[in-house]
């Protein structure tokens, strides 16, 4: 049982966990925060496994583990938030588990516009990036209607990549500006990596600055490969997604903002050697 079903059961326990968090919370909104952090959210297939579950069972647990991170990150401060919700790959997965992850996606952006309390409350435009063409009709419309009653919230982004993969961002980029190319509107000798990150999905993004995956495995899985290759922290959590608590978020990003701290102040400190 996962720590947080576990203090349900507790009234008081409950109670006082919430009462240290909103404490812990308090401590992380000091700073400094991160502006962009992206999540590859592994493991709901097999924490299905190891309790007998359906897949797609999994995969719903991996959507509530979802939305108390998402709180989490909103109530810090944090701008953008970027997860990893559908490969292209993972088409070539069987059938039956691919039609519930679409149903899955459709019923919970559904839900986001009927329930959207943590859209309002946080100002959150939600944005589905990747290839929409691969999207069944059904699981579209949901994206469009989504998108669309969120479109002119600005204090902060959600990001859901589907389908999605690095590589095929990269490549989207790279035919957008050789078709301004063809029609003149931009001088082959001028693209640079600045012109290719304009056109990729994540192009009004500040720049990332954590990427966390669950599930202990150590790669990135074709997910913001451009995005997380500078300046970029990237954490290996040894815990399946469904089982990635607040505290573990919790203790990434307070590692995170002590080492900005350091480095700001290092970098006073040099600033303040120069003028000596």
């Amino acid at each position: 049982m996962a720590i947080t079903s576990w203090i349900r059961t507790f009234p008081l326990m409950q109670y006082l966990v919430s009462w240290a968090q909103e404490q812990f919370m308090a401590v992380l909104k000091t700073g400094p925060v991160p502006q962009h952090i992206a999540f590859v959210m592994d493991g709901n297939r097999r924490f299905a496994r190891r309790r007998k579950l359906e897949v797609r069972e999994g995969h719903s647990a991996g959507f509530e583990s979802l939305s108390y991170i998402l709180e989490m990150c909103y109530q810090v401060g944090i701008k953008v938030v970027t997860v990893y919700a559908f490969s292209i790959e993972n088409f070539k997965r069987p059938a039956v588990e691919v039609d519930a992850l679409m149903e899955i996606a459709r019923t919970k952006l559904l839900q986001i516009i009927h329930h959207g309390d943590l859209a309002d409350r946080f100002g959150i435009s939600i944005r589905v990036l990747g290839q929409r063409s691969m999207i069944p009709s059904d699981v579209l419309a949901a994206v469009d209607k989504c998108t669309e009653m969120t479109k002119h919230n600005t204090t902060a982004i959600l990001n859901i990549c589907f389908p999605y993969t690095s590589r095929d961002d990269i490549a989207t980029s790279m035919r957008e500006i050789v078709e301004l190319s063809k029609e003149h509107k931009v001088d082959p000798s001028q693209i640079d990596e600045k012109m290719l990150e304009q056109h990729m999905f994540t192009k009004d993004c500040p720049p990332l600055d954590i990427l966390v995956r669950t599930s202990g495995v150590e790669r990135l899985s074709d997910f913001m490969l451009w995005q997380c290759h500078q300046d970029c922290t990237i954490e290996f959590v040894d815990c399946l997604w469904p089982e990635f608590e607040a505290w573990r978020f919790g203790a990434i990003l307070l590692k995170w903002s002590r080492s900005k701290s350091i480095e700001y102040r290092k970098s006073e400190l040099e600033q303040e050697q120069k003028l000596i």
